[in-house]
């Protein structure tokens, strides 16, 4: 059986009609209200029992380990069936919330509990994520990966959104226990929708298995090798990079040095967040015939727009957010889709490691390189520089042909007469066999 070939006999149904990936989609919205509630109660808790500099080492205390161990969660991805990694790493996540709830009950919460609870969640994302980024490709057809990709990151910006919402109420009334409890509530749901409900319909080849450190290694040379996926990886570790400074750190200095107010922070973000989701949205109604090229062009945009966050007045600067999040939305569901499509799934769980890899350890960096330039020199100067940057980078795929020309779709694999096309799916086909 080829990879891609669906593993039962009936095709699954029109994305439209999907249910069950649609139920997948909620249910895992649902988890990640319960992960923003559970990081507003954590970060809360740090808080209010250790200084500044102990609070935010409790709430970055995850991200280490994460880091650490992100490549060998890479490596489980592509050798075991990823179905039972989620479950198994679900399984462990409930154990330590409920931990948690049992430590509270009886003695007030100490800073190494919450340093332990944020250290073991840490290394559940880095096995999990890496997993579940491969299930999209075992549940849809490839044409229908643009679809999932927006529907299921709008679920989970709404779905963060809520439950970043009701986590100040819920731990101000119940406290870190009832917070931990209620995550724990939100993955049991997961657990058993995963056990029960969620069975992949497609077939992903699976990575010889051999010691950790030659499964990272090889990952490396696959990349090496690859110009088509490196230049992918590249693109995907990089969007953050530029973006995530201006609006991270760049709009709070803005409306300090021009004397918006702290209620202009909360308008731009807003702004941010909802473009992001219309953006999101735009690709299931709008969806570009070349998704590659249409992303790559949307971040064109995006670099332009952090551009001009750095000047002009309020008005001008909230319509280069909304902007900025509106293409976000769209490249990421795109860029997403590609790269789930066309990447040799033997490798998909190590390269969708290395993509997160780019902001773990790259981040703060792009973080304290924002700042400094912002120090000392004009505060334009960074977010020109760093939207100039993301524009550079967008240079080298939109120069690749195959980028210009690949589409998903499955009507674009057939000629006017009827046959298979080879023109139209040669350049997505080259990626993937050249893995």
């Amino acid at each position: 059986m080829s990879v891609g070939e669906p593993l039962q006999v009936i095709e699954p149904p029109a994305f439209r009609r999907d249910v069950r990936v649609h139920a997948w989609i909620c249910v895992k919205a649902l988890s990640d209200a319960g992960d923003a509630l559970w990081s507003i109660a954590l970060a809360w808790t740090a808080v209010q029992i250790a200084p500044p500099a102990i609070a935010g080492l409790v709430v970055a205390a995850g991200t280490v380990p994460r880091a650490l161990v992100l490549l060998l969660g890479g490596v489980v991805a592509d050798r075991s069936d990823p179905r039972r990694v989620m479950l198994l790493v679900t399984v462990l996540r409930i154990t330590v919330l409920l931990g948690v709830t049992a430590w509270v009950l009886a003695t007030p919460p100490s800073v190494p509990v919450l340093l332990l609870a944020a250290v073991a969640f840490g290394l559940c994302d880095a096995f999990y994520e890496p997993s579940a980024g491969t299930i999209a490709r075992q549940l849809v057809r490839t044409s229908d990966l643009p679809a999932y990709g927006a529907i299921a990151q709008t679920a989970t910006r709404l779905g963060t959104m809520a439950g970043a919402a009701a986590g100040g109420v819920l731990v101000a009334m119940a406290g870190l226990g009832g917070s931990a409890a209620a995550n724990a509530l939100t993955f049991a749901l997961v657990a058993s929708f995963i056990a029960v409900w969620l069975r992949p319909r497609f077939r992903l080849a699976r990575a010889p298995r051999d010691s950790a450190l030659r499964g990272i290694a090889q990952g490396f040379s696959h990349l090496r090798g690859n110009p088509h996926t490196r230049t992918l990886v590249i693109a995907l570790s990089g969007l953050n990079l530029a973006v995530g400074p201006a609006v991270g750190i760049g709009i709070a200095l803005r409306a300090h040095e021009q004397g918006w107010g702290a209620q202009s922070v909360g308008l731009l973000e807003a702004l941010l967040g909802l473009g992001a989701a219309l953006g999101a949205v735009a690709v299931a109604k709008w969806r570009p015939r070349h998704e590659a090229r249409g992303g790559f062009w949307a971040l064109m945009a995006q670099g332009a727009c952090i551009v001009c966050m750095g000047i002009g007045p309020l008005w001008s600067t909230a319509v280069a957010a909304f902007v900025i999040g509106c293409t976000a939305g769209f490249a990421s569901v795109l860029l997403s889709a590609t790269f789930s499509a066309t990447v040799d799934t033997a490798f998909l769980g190590r390269m969708g490691s290395l993509t997160r890899l780019g902001d773990d350890c790259l981040m703060p960096l792009a973080m304290a390189c924002f700042g400094a330039l912002a120090t000392a020199t004009r505060l334009w100067v960074p977010f020109a520089l760093f939207g100039a940057a993301m524009m550079a980078l967008m240079i080298l795929p939109l120069r690749a042909p195959v980028f210009r020309t690949m589409t998903l779709r499955t009507d674009a694999y057939v000629n006017s007469a009827g046959a298979a096309d080879p023109d139209r799916i040669a350049p997505a086909a080259r990626i993937e066999s050249s893995a």
